[in-house]
């Protein structure tokens, strides 16, 4: 007979995936040890390899967990019905929004790739692009002309502002002067007007 799973059993494996990613984030990827791991979850390290059988399994889901978290904010909050460029400043916000407390889970995302097979990363890219194609289709709306076959720019444009998102954790602190939502108006307004200037 299979074995009843626990009925705290997510409550649980997302406390590990937690504590996980801040030893990830804090040792590295190759210092970290699983009874580290345990230690910080205060969980047994039977129970750990209950729930994930090797480190790279553990790694493998705080970064998809991470990713198809987001996707799903990003999923509920889009409203295709607005005008292009108000579509665009609600799905930056969402996107930062989302990263509020996810700094670990970033920095495992962004650091891990060595360690993940190329099924792991295939998985992880599949969510990526979903990601990045709705936000590249309300840049496309916005200035169809990135993507003229000469010079495609459609993607590049769409990456630079992933990569104003992305970093933010590098610098930001939570209750400063600017604020999450302060800096979503920030970074649409520079892709809304430095596209306008994009030939």
């Amino acid at each position: 007979m299979a074995r009843k799973q626990a009925a705290d059993f997510e409550e649980k494996q997302r406390g590990i995936l937690d504590k996980a990613a801040q030893v990830f984030a804090e040792q590295g990827m190759e210092k970290a040890s699983m009874s580290q791991i345990a230690a910080v979850a205060q969980v047994s390290k039977a129970l750990l390899y209950h729930y994930y059988p090797s480190k790279d399994a553990l790694i493998f889901a705080i970064i998809i967990t991470h990713l198809e978290e987001l996707e799903a904010a990003i999923e509920a909050a889009d409203q295709p019905a607005l005008p292009p460029e108000a579509r665009l400043r609600k799905l930056v916000g969402t996107v930062l929004e989302n990263y509020r407390g996810a700094d670990n889970e970033h920095k495992v995302q962004l650091n891990a790739s060595m360690t993940l097979s190329e099924e792991q990363k295939a998985e992880i890219m599949a969510v990526e692009r979903s990601i990045v194609k709705r936000f590249s289709a309300v840049l496309d709306q916005i200035n169809p002309s990135l993507r003229n076959s000469d010079r495609p720019l459609l993607m590049p444009v769409t990456m630079s502002l992933f990569g104003m998102m992305n970093w933010v954790y590098m610098w930001f602190k939570d209750g400063g002067r600017i604020t999450r939502e302060d800096y979503a108006d920030v970074a649409t307004t520079l892709i809304l007007e430095g596209i306008k200037a994009v030939r």
